[in-house]
């Protein structure tokens, strides 16, 4: 049988680090094997399942490009199957309806919890007769789990696992409303999608054993399991929002390459060699799931930001700008309003760890300012700086052809004239024309803000200096 994979998220809210993991190596394995890749969406349970989580879940996806081949399927969809299924269980005396009420199945768990039992559902309607049970009551049906033997799989991230049946009680597949459960459902939907392997995390380990025993009741061979370590924080702790376990789109809004985060993804659990960066084709071909570690794996930004660095320095610019569009839209910078974006990436991208910061680096070459930030000009608009700027500033205006050459050549001969230092020059020059303290060879940043915005710039810096010194008299 040829392999085909799914990735099945629960419609309760947004695709998370975790989620998009499990869904990269379910994804990963298909390709590395020209299997297919199923979406399924369970959102059997309605109260909590919401089409802003499902709309969350494809933009996850389709940014992250992540394509499918089948889906995306509901749940909700597949009701009349899964009630046929149900009811051939019930016919064939492998589940049956359960009457106990909330509050004898309360009292129970309490009185299996002082007793230091495992809590668990006792059996009470399993033997019941045809004449006892009243169907017009309020009822679930649970599955007749076998009382013997053990449940024994090969987990190819785990190893082999062996649970007793005698561990496991009689799980309800039917709610009282009819509803289907997820360990039910989600064996019928691995049966007749022909799902060959299942990758997940390991909080669903302990629901294996069931679902593989529904699967030997209905005469269908389970799937293979690959149960994937948790995702822990840098402190060894479960990953939450503090560590960075947010929605996938949040890194999208971060300034994070959909690249760039499927790179450090991969890498969270699984290897080949010393090897840190791979490109999606590098991943489809190289990726095995028998290599996928069996210990947690820590989430660390400051590891994820030094890798987008990376795919920013070595990405074509048309590979990155989509993105990047994206982020200039977002901060109201027009590109085409000044330079050749592809002129400026290489020299900003060693400063930039994500496009957020990118965009907002070059956005002084694309649009005017109304401030100056405030520890910059503090130090380098001082009074001191008047006569440099007032100099540069009228040799800029006879400039004819606005070049690098001419540039220096008018920034050299101030410092000359005024018997002072490059950097007396420079710096009040380069906090003037970009509003911050930090930018590449003077020359280049002023060629590339233009002749009229450097001069309108310069302008205003005296308009400041000016006022500095109205304010200290």
């Amino acid at each position: 049988m040829s392999v085909k994979t799914r990735f099945a998220p629960s419609p309760t809210g947004y695709l998370h680090v975790g989620g998009a993991r499990t869904a990269l190596y379910s994804w990963l394995h298909a390709r590395a094997n020209d299997g297919q890749f199923v979406l399924r969406i369970e959102d059997t349970d309605l109260e909590r399942s919401t089409p802003e989580a499902v709309k969350a879940i494809m933009d996850g996806m389709e940014w992250l490009d992540l394509n499918w081949d089948e889906g995306p399927i509901y749940q909700t969809e597949r009701f009349d199957r899964y009630k046929s299924v149900i009811n051939e269980l019930v016919t064939e005396d492998k589940a049956y309806p359960c009457f106990c009420s909330r509050e004898r199945l309360d009292a129970l768990r309490e009185t299996q919890m002082q007793s230091k039992q495992k809590p668990r559902y006792d059996g009470k309607c399993r033997g019941l007769t045809d004449d006892e049970r009243d169907l017009g009551q309020d009822h679930v049906i649970r599955f007749k789990n076998p009382q013997q033997g053990e449940v024994s799989f090969s987990d190819v991230v785990k190893g082999d696992i062996t649970f007793s049946n005698d561990e496991l009680d009689d799980l309800i597949i039917a709610r009282t409303d009819g509803s289907p459960t997820y360990n039910f459902t989600v064996v019928i939907d691995d049966m007749d999608m022909q799902i060959t392997q299942v990758i997940r995390g390991d909080d669903h380990l302990n629901n294996t054993p069931r679902q593989i025993n529904i699967f030997n009741a209905l005469g269908a061979k389970p799937p293979q399991y690959g149960h994937v370590p948790m995702i822990l924080g840098d402190d060894g702790k479960k990953l939450s929002k503090r560590h960075g376990a947010v929605s996938v789109m949040q890194y999208r809004d971060d300034g994070f390459l959909p690249e760039a985060v499927l790179n450090y993804l991969v890498r969270l659990g699984w290897s080949h060699g010393d090897q840190e960066v791979f490109s999606i084709e590098e991943m489809k071909t190289l990726f095995d799931i028998n290599n996928i570690n069996k210990a947690p794996s820590a989430f660390n930004t400051d590891k994820l930001r030094w890798l987008n660095q990376q795919y920013i320095k070595s990405s074509s610019i048309d590979a990155i700008m989509p993105e990047l569009q994206w982020h200039a839209d977002n901060q109201s910078v027009d590109l085409t309003a000044g330079p050749d974006v592809s002129d400026l990436i290489p020299e900003f991208a060693e400063r930039a760890h994500t496009l957020v910061e990118l965009v907002a680096a070059i956005k002084p070459y694309y649009c005017d300012f109304s401030e100056f930030d405030a520890k910059a000009a503090k130090k380098h608009l001082r009074p001191v700086a008047k006569d440099a700027l007032e100099l540069i500033k009228s040799k800029f205006e006879a400039i004819n052809n606005w070049n690098n050459e001419n540039i220096q050549n008018a920034v050299n001969q101030t410092a000359e004239e005024l018997d002072i230092g490059m950097g007396k020059v420079g710096m009040p020059l380069r906090v003037a024309a970009t509003g911050a303290g930090m930018s590449p060879a003077i020359d280049l940043t002023l060629c590339w803000v233009g002749k009229e915005r450097t001069l309108s710039r310069v302008a205003m810096a005296l308009e400041f200096i000016e006022r500095r010194l109205q304010e200290s008299n």
